[in-house]
């Protein structure tokens, strides 16, 4: 007679007691739902701001004229006070003036610094200075009001010309990079000190300009502008 082998009963499902109750559900509801009538009720308040301000003005018309004559006046102070700004500037620049040893007592990076200002008096209003690293020798861009665009490197000395003399690598470096990345019409060296003696003849072989100390003094304490100091500048661009 086979044996019948008993019957494994499985155990009742255990309740899991992470889930939420049936009652917790109920107020989640209950929550939005009172959410959403406070975020209508809001809106209703608002809207009814809105059109109680819009129904005053309406018949209360002439505070809009008073508003806007303030806001007609107040933009026209704003707008000469700005063009005041402006014309004091433009009067500062023209009358920028330095003497040697005032250049001299810069820093370098000042001195490149009073060298785009000096571009900016004489009109070159993109002037800016660029120096520092990966300059690739330009430290100050201009372009003149004739359309010639200036690429200019600023050799300074703090004995001014009892210091170093500027050499044939400085000029070297600029008019490798001045005309091919910047486009240049005119490439030129200026400095407070001196240059070497074998920089005269390299610039007027590379068709580069040199302005030493004395150019220098001419032109920041005058009011000539450095083009009509300097020797055979290019020719304005076409439509100048």
């Amino acid at each position: 007679m086979a044996t019948r082998r008993p019957t494994r009963r499985r155990p009742a499902p255990r309740r899991n007691p992470r889930r939420p109750a049936p009652r917790r559900r109920a107020r989640s509801r209950r929550q939005r739902e009172r959410d959403a009538q406070l975020k209508f009720a809001v809106a209703a308040l608002a809207v009814a701001a809105v059109w109680a301000l819009v129904s005053w003005l309406l018949v209360n018309w002439w505070v809009l004229i008073v508003l806007g004559a303030l806001a007609l006046i107040g933009g026209a102070g704003w707008a000469h006070r700005l063009q005041q700004q402006r014309t004091w500037a433009r009067v500062h620049q023209q009358a920028l003036r330095y003497g040697l040893p005032e250049l001299d007592a810069l820093h370098h990076r000042d001195f490149e610094y009073a060298i785009r200002d000096l571009m900016l008096r004489d009109g070159c209003t993109d002037a800016r200075q660029i120096g520092g690293a990966g300059d690739n020798g330009a430290d100050v861009l201009a372009t003149d009001p004739l359309g010639r665009t200036w690429v200019i490197q600023c050799k300074h000395r703090a004995a001014g010309d009892r210091g170093s003399a500027v050499g044939t690598p400085d000029l070297q470096r600029v008019n490798g990079t001045a005309r091919q990345l910047y486009g240049a019409d005119v490439v030129l060296v200026v400095t407070n000190g001196r240059f070497s003696t074998r920089c005269a003849p390299l610039a007027a072989q590379l068709h580069m300009h040199l302005a030493n100390r004395q150019v220098l003094a001419a032109w920041a304490s005058g009011g000539r502008p450095l083009w009509e100091l300097l020797p055979r500048i290019p020719a304005p661009r076409s439509g100048r």
